[in-house]
């Protein structure tokens, strides 16, 4: 198959059909989980989605290791290739790490302002075409408010649409609320999707959408075995 046809049949389609085209240069995203759930897999495959479709994406990390997300990256694109028989798999795969970078930001040694001041410089002097920014490991229960304000505007100035993975403790309070961590900034995300384990699969819940608050399950799952966004 090849990239177009398959990028054109990716379960992703959905999600973007369900937000009325996707997320959108200049707003945030948010997928949110317990831990060990997924959300950095789905994560990595939005990602690795985009570079499908020929874009530039930043991978902004605060784990403190960056190996085990460029395993991700491999693994994600290696399912991809051999579920959907992609054509000349190698070549693809040699042109999306072009275009793509990965960050590494400690939470508690470097601010928001010297991330984003890195980011743009990264933009600017080499990485001019980035269409999105994916970060992973963000705590939302520090100064997220004041931080979050900073990451939208920069989204706006910078045209590009950010997508962020959180993880919460204890339960999110009733269907269709987003977890309490995100509270403080939930007037500056655009969509809001939670992760759950319900037994027998970990299911996609679309929570909000460019200010609607809605309960929608999006007939998407994280596969189990290969750790990719499917349908249902």
């Amino acid at each position: 198959m090849v990239k177009a046809e398959l990028t054109k049949k990716s379960p992703l389609r959905i999600l973007e059909k369900a937000t009325d085209g996707g997320l959108g240069k200049g707003n945030i995203a948010v997928i949110a989980s317990k831990r060990g759930i997924g959300k950095t897999a789905c994560l990595v495959h939005i990602a690795t989605d985009k570079l499908m479709r020929d874009k530039h994406v930043i991978h902004v990390s605060y784990s403190s290791r960056t190996d085990h997300i460029i395993n991700w990256y491999e693994d994600i694109f290696k399912e991809i290739s051999l579920k959907r028989d992609l054509e000349d798999a190698m070549d693809v795969h040699d042109e999306l790490i072009k275009n793509r970078v990965i960050m590494n930001f400690n939470q508690d040694g470097v601010t928001m302002d010297q991330v984003l001041n890195s980011v743009k410089a990264m933009i600017e002097n080499g990485q001019k075409s980035t269409d999105a920014i994916v970060i992973d490991g963000y705590d939302f229960t520090k100064d997220c408010d004041v931080n979050i304000k900073k990451v939208k505007q920069f989204a706006k100035d910078l045209s590009l649409e950010i997508w962020f993975t959180d993880s919460y403790e204890g339960e999110v309070v009733s269907e269709g609320d987003i977890p309490q961590n995100l509270k403080c900034c939930e007037e500056d995300l655009s969509i809001v999707m939670i992760l759950k384990n319900e037994g027998t699969a970990m299911n996609l819940h679309l929570v909000k959408d460019h200010g609607k608050t809605v309960t929608e399950d999006l007939s998407l799952i994280l596969d189990s075995k290969t750790l990719l966004i499917a349908r249902k």
